[in-house]
């Protein structure tokens, strides 16, 4: 089968998702040159990849853009086109010329996420829009697709679950010596022999759970020897919350973009990986952490808990309660074997259950179902 993917965010989704489906189909990525083409060396290289220039959605290129895509897409012929994001806003025009092409969207987010700045500069009504443009949708859940059905009236037999794939390439990086944290990249600080170091990573916006996360270490006060926290990516200032911490001099807090290699040392060194979120459909972190076989703390939102759970990956507490997160956080730090079981679970789910190549062929059969039908 010849299948079109077409992509411009989330960039690791999409690279997982397209190597895990190129052993079962013929692939074509259809991407945004400025975000894929510094990333080709982790593209399969059984994957079609046809870059093209991406405007943004405030520019006047766009119907020039909308013009290129859809002549690139008929060059390809696909059987099937598979748009992996339903958050670009001129696709909404294009939708309509590829009447007769099959043709599904992938969901990530049900809902914009509270302070989500990225997200919000997109209107409202573009993501639904392509929702109901979409004979068939894509969603990471079940509660994801019941939700989806209800928000968006669609048919349930026309919301389908495909869980997010592993995502390799930080884990590949470490693996070939490669992830030193580059110029300028600051050292770990220290945790002793017994220390616990903790990562928080990602974009750091309001749903993220930082808070939590502040409040909980601040519940802890001594009973952590060598607790680190580090917390990394862009987005709202960490240090905000300085006040409220118990022990500031725990927090390495790194408020930047954060560079391929550096990610991959970040995550080597973690002795835990922990989701506090307030609210959330589902986490690329958590498919970075799981091949790095690192233990999860995650807040019961979305397909998070669901899946930390039934997988057996890490522990799961309620949202907004920090004396939980407090009393999980304290749990793995002070039992080693319990953290390398965890770890263990999240490494084998990572290259079985959700390995992208599982995932993939998962999608095949989908896409099977809908031609059928």
């Amino acid at each position: 089968m010849r299948v079109a993917l077409l992509a411009d965010q989330p960039v690791d989704y999409a690279i997982a998702f397209a190597n895990g489906l190129a052993p079962h189909a013929r692939v074509t990525l259809i991407a945004a040159e400025s975000r894929y083409a510094p990333l080709r060396r982790w593209i399969d290289p059984a994957v079609e990849l046809r870059l093209v220039d991406w405007p943004r959605h405030r520019s006047l290129r766009n119907p020039a853009f909308l013009w290129r895509l859809t002549r690139t897409v008929r060059t390809v012929r696909p059987e099937l086109l598979h748009l992996l994001s339903n958050t670009a806003l001129w696709l909404n025009l294009a939708m309509p010329l590829w009447r007769g092409l099959p043709l599904l969207t992938t969901i990530h987010d049900i809902a914009t996420h509270p302070g989500d700045r990225d997200t919000a500069t997109l209107p409202a009504w573009a993501p639904r829009l392509m929702v109901r443009l979409s004979p068939d949708v894509v969603v990471h859940g079940p509660s994801l697709a019941r939700l989806a059905v209800q928000r968006f009236a669609k048919s349930p037999e026309r919301v389908h679950v495909l869980q997010h794939p592993a995502i390799r390439r930080y884990a590949e990086l470490a693996h070939t010596g490669a992830s030193a944290g580059g110029p300028g990249a600051p050292e770990l600080p220290e945790t002793g022999g017994n220390g616990f170091r903790l990562l928080l990573f990602g974009r750091i916006f309001a749903y993220k759970g930082l808070d939590l996360l502040v409040e909980a270490e601040r519940l802890l006060g001594p009973r952590i020897p060598g607790l680190a926290i580090t917390v990394a990516g862009r987005g709202d200032d960490p240090g905000a919350l300085r006040p409220r911490m118990g022990t500031p001099g725990r927090y390495d807090i790194r408020n930047r973009f954060i560079p391929d290699a550096e990610v991959a040392r970040l995550f080597a060194a973690a002795d835990a990986v922990v989701l506090p979120y307030a609210e959330g459909s589902q986490s690329g972190v958590l498919h970075v952490a799981a091949t790095f076989g690192k233990p999860l703390v995650a807040t019961d939102v979305g397909e998070l808990g669901a899946t930390v759970a039934r997988n057996r990956l890490g522990l799961v507490v309620p949202p907004g309660r920090a004396d939980a997160l407090a009393a999980a956080l304290a749990t793995l730090a002070e039992d080693r074997m319990l953290r390398a079981e965890l770890g263990a679970n999240a490494l084998a789910w990572s290259r079985g259950a959700n390995a992208p190549e599982t995932v993939g062929r998962q999608a095949l059969a989908l896409y099977r179902e809908i031609l059928r039908r």
